[in-house]
């Protein structure tokens, strides 16, 4: 499971919409189009899900290499 995110329009930054899904169920889900309010720049965008991804946390810590 992960957050759902675009990229603002006009920052260009990853920004998390607010759904929560896992790959294989969004990738399953038919087009949608939605709306999110950016934290980003404060702005109202419109999107497609094909526009959207899923980021999942990653599922094993990585290590610090030793110095």
């Amino acid at each position: 499971m992960g957050e759902v995110m675009i990229k603002c329009p006009d920052t260009g930054r990853d920004i998390p919409t607010g759904m929560i899904a896992d790959r294989t169920s969004f990738s399953a889900t038919p087009v949608f189009f939605a709306r999110v309010l950016c934290p980003v720049c404060n702005v109202q965008h419109e999107w497609f899900a094909r526009e959207a991804w899923v980021c999942e946390a990653d599922p094993k810590p990585r290590q610090r290499a030793l110095s």
